[in-house]
């Protein structure tokens, strides 16, 4: 009897000692499975993350195709206006063509007062959408002391937007500065004997 139950006991830890081995190696291969998802995801990303980013720059790099076909609009240009530390750059954009321009705005080239460097910056056109023979108008602000000149490089209208052939004409003048008159008064000095220097009283030496 006591054979039988001792016999029954160890068959009993026996498979306790299996099961539990069972689970640890299903744990540990859920932990491997885990880990390499976690592992595969993470470089699939960073492989996606650098493919679009090398994407990104050959499509910054790559030339921009010249716009063709007759001129959708004229751009008039006006002259830059210092406004304190800043300088006011803008114009008229004029739909010339006999279609609808939506989502128009203008490329600029900003050329640095300090080495040779160039930024770029966008102005939305306002209204931006433009019918046939309507105008519409641009403005930007920039700090005086960062550039010297400002450069009309594109015009581009539509989503996605596309350069458009444009023509350009000088627009406003810069206006005139205002000099302010100051009035100076002198006054004459006092002198004795109803402004006369010299008299047979007084007698002044002249060289």
């Amino acid at each position: 009897m006591k054979g039988t139950l001792l016999e029954t006991t160890s068959s009993d830890e026996r498979v306790d000692e299996g099961t539990s081995r069972g689970r640890s190696f299903v744990a540990v291969i859920c932990a491997l499975l885990i880990a390499g998802l976690v592992v595969g995801g993470y470089l699939y990303l960073r492989k996606r993350h650098a493919q679009q980013t090398l994407l990104a720059i050959k499509a910054e790099q790559a030339p921009t195709a010249e716009p063709k076909g007759p001129p959708k609009a004229q751009i008039f240009v006006d002259e830059a206006m210092t406004k304190g530390d800043q300088t006011l750059v803008g114009g008229t954009v004029k739909n010339i063509s006999t279609e609808n321009l939506n989502s128009v705005s203008v490329d600029l080239e900003l050329i640095r007062r300090k080495g040779s460097a160039t930024d770029k910056a966008q102005a939305q056109v306002q209204p931006s959408q433009l019918a046939p023979q309507e105008e519409g108008h641009y403005t930007l602000s920039l700090r005086s002391t960062d550039y010297s000149s400002v450069k009309l490089v594109a015009l581009k209208a539509g989503a996605p937007s596309l350069a458009l052939v444009y023509v350009t004409a000088p627009g406003q003048k810069r206006p005139a500065e205002k000099v302010e008159a100051k009035t100076i008064i002198v006054k004459r000095p006092t002198t004795p004997n109803n402004g006369f220097l010299n008299t047979p009283d007084n007698p002044s030496r002249v060289p």
